[in-house]
């Protein structure tokens, strides 16, 4: 019998035990048990014809999801950030001039990506914390002639839903422009409507209103905004993320990329397959019901919402932070003594507000009721003056 011989340089690493976590930040969110035993069935290859069969599934729920029917709807192999310079790295040629907003951290990675695709970056200007106004949209196309436009439909920075998505569209299309929508924190939690709404492309990251781990990320273009991609003079400057090559694989000729992320389209499938059950409007219904209860508590204890009622996005709660209070021990304190994960705010709100997720299986009673008492009680603790008792009873009747 061989004698077993242990290298006594290699790592020591035990089983894996991540801590039992309720995920309240911007994402990821909490991961529905199905998706989790979704993702734990057997692998099969990228070109089976029982995969195949799943992509023109998982594709289908997307349509559903966007509310679109547009033919190219696909979820990118990796997490939203890859989708988003999907996008943009297809529709944006160099010499092309990209319109992007300033209200937001997310606005600046658009114009960082078009940058990086060789456009000429110009800025529609809204202060951090507010909705685009179509009046500065009109302003600044009369005056830069972009070519293609792009706006964050749920700005996950600072909790801004825009709320009037197709004067915004109209307006690009009067000047024959492009319109990308960044929909990472809105789709499947609040209304969004492609189609109806004239958004040329829309992508998204599977981890927030999905519930679903990020590695597959979807991605809607119309027919119109294809023809430019397959059109392009040069081709896009990332090999991984050409459309016009990726369609050879999610196309009907489903011909070989790359080796697509076969786990991550199963959970990406099944997380789809729960939107469509619950349907699509109840779904929007839920969360702005569950998240609709999350505010009341929190304002009812003395907080403040930073983003005004009518722009408020249900998804990405962004509270303000008490004044003398310090949000990264808050947040610390809510980790290590409640398993509670919130996260504080990015670029211009950095210190001033707490963001708070109400998305996809993290919007639920349970989850809500667990937040507003462990934020209360936490905050109380560091010396805020707040009615935890009064946030606690008007959450529990909201729900």
């Amino acid at each position: 019998m061989q004698e077993q011989v242990l290298d006594e340089e290699a790592p020591s690493v035990g089983e894996l035990t991540p801590p039992p976590r309720t995920l309240m930040g911007p994402g990821p969110s909490d991961v529905h048990p199905r998706v989790l035993r979704a993702m734990s069935t057997p692998l099969v290859g990228h070109l089976d014809p029982s995969f195949i069969e799943i992509m023109d599934e998982t594709q289908d729920l997307l349509r559903y999801t966007f509310r679109t029917d547009n033919q190219w709807t696909i979820p990118v192999s990796g997490t939203g950030s890859a989708s988003m310079e999907a996008a943009i790295g297809n529709l944006v040629e160099p010499g092309d001039t990209m319109l992007v907003p300033t209200n937001g951290y997310f606005g600046g990675r658009m114009a960082e990506m078009a940058r990086r695709a060789g456009g000429d970056v110009v800025t529609v200007d809204a202060p951090w914390g507010e909705p685009l106004d179509p009046v500065d949209v009109q302003a600044a196309f009369d005056e830069h002639q972009p070519d293609v436009f792009g706006f964050v439909h749920a700005e996950t920075s600072t909790g801004v839903r825009q709320p009037n998505v197709s004067e915004l569209t109209d307006i690009a299309h009067a000047h024959d422009a492009y319109v990308i929508a960044d929909c990472v924190t809105s789709l499947g939690g609040v209304p969004l409507k492609v189609d109806e709404w004239g958004v040329d492309a829309a992508y998204s990251g599977p981890q927030k209103c999905l519930s679903c781990p990020p590695g597959a990320s979807p991605l809607t273009l119309n027919d119109r905004a294809m023809d430019k991609v397959l059109s392009r003079e040069q081709p896009a400057r990332s090999w991984y993320l050409d459309l016009s090559l990726l369609e050879g694989y999610w196309g009907e000729e489903r011909a070989y990329h790359h080796t697509a992320p076969i786990t991550n389209v199963y959970a990406l499938r099944e997380a789809l397959r729960l939107v469509a059950e619950e349907g699509i409007e109840a779904r929007w219904q839920r969360h702005r019901e569950t998240a609709g209860a999350l505010k009341a508590g929190v304002e009812a204890m003395g907080l403040e919402l930073n983003p005004e009622d009518d722009y408020w996005l249900p998804s990405l709660n962004a509270v303000r932070v008490p004044a003398g209070v310090d949000d990264g021990a808050v947040i610390s304190d809510l980790l290590d003594g409640y398993d509670l994960e919130i996260a504080s705010g990015l670029g211009d709100l950095e210190g001033d507000i707490f963001r708070i997720g109400c998305m996809g299986h993290s919007a639920r009673p349970a989850n809500v009721s667990l937040l507003v008492s462990a934020l209360g009680e936490t905050l109380r603790d560091h010396g805020a003056d707040v009615d935890v008792g009064a946030g606690v009873e008007t959450t529990a009747s909201r729900l």
